[in-house]
């Protein structure tokens, strides 16, 4: 189906990208989740996995390009560590998942992790150690398989104790990690013809500018403020995935 794409169609997805860039740059995620939205009806949702893959070698470093002094390599290097041999076991089941199930369940997970989060918090404790190196093996596993798993990382991480433009900078480095692993998996498996590669460059490109545009609207954000628009990105994007599940 991606093979029989309109130019009115691929202007369509450049502007949606564009703007999918821009909130990711500022929740830390968005292209994941909102592009398939865009992209199931004009290259099927067979496809989109693998593109949004491709595409966030570039959205992803293009963040880590405008945040990069914000990066806590620590946490990325621990999570990445488990988090991309897992991806590799997510790409090769994808095709044998249950997206309506997953979906339900990830999406519960998410809105579950706000509160959960917040009574961390007042506790005094946080993800660290062992925890965080389980946590980020199970995102790995999800990322391998699905399209919006992102926000599950931003929930691991505000959950380690990151704030603000911190976690969107590491998130952003652990991402593009995972999109390379992503990319090689799925070429292996042969789920990335030319076709695809297009759509994914296009809009891989045309959301690179957001995180520019999201970088300069971010400074202006007391990190409180940052701090809830990317726990209510945590619950709206639960909320996505749950009604897409049961729809």
């Amino acid at each position: 189906m991606a093979e029989n794409v309109s130019l009115l169609q691929y202007l369509l997805v450049a502007l949606c990208a564009l703007g999918a860039g821009t909130l990711g740059g500022v929740a830390g995620y968005g292209t994941g989740l909102l592009m398939p939205l865009v992209l199931v009806p004009i290259v099927g949702a067979d496809a989109v996995v693998p593109i949004i893959g491709v595409s966030a070698l570039l959205t992803n470093g293009s963040r880590v390009v405008a945040f990069r002094h914000e990066v806590d390599l620590r946490r990325a290097l621990v999570v990445g560590s488990v988090a991309i041999p897992t991806c590799f076991l997510g790409a090769y089941g994808y095709t044998f998942l249950s997206g309506a199930g997953a979906s339900i369940l990830i999406g519960s997970f998410l809105i579950a992790m706000v509160p959960l989060r917040m009574v961390l918090k007042r506790l005094r404790a946080r993800l660290s150690g062992t925890g965080l190196a389980a946590a980020g093996a199970g995102y790995g596993l999800l990322a391998g398989g699905t399209s919006g798993s992102g926000v599950v990382l931003i929930s691991i991480l505000m959950a380690s104790g990151l704030n603000g433009r911190a976690v969107v900078a590491t998130d952003a480095i652990i991402s593009m990690a995972i999109g390379v692993a992503k990319t090689g998996a799925f070429q292996a498996f042969g789920a990335l013809p030319p076709s695809s590669w297009i759509m994914a460059l296009l809009v891989g490109l045309s959301a690179t500018p957001g995180a520019f545009i999201a970088k300069r609207l971010t400074e202006a954000l007391p990190i409180h403020i940052h701090n809830a628009i990317l726990d209510a990105a945590i619950v709206c994007g639960g909320v996505i995935l749950v009604e897409q599940g049961l729809r």
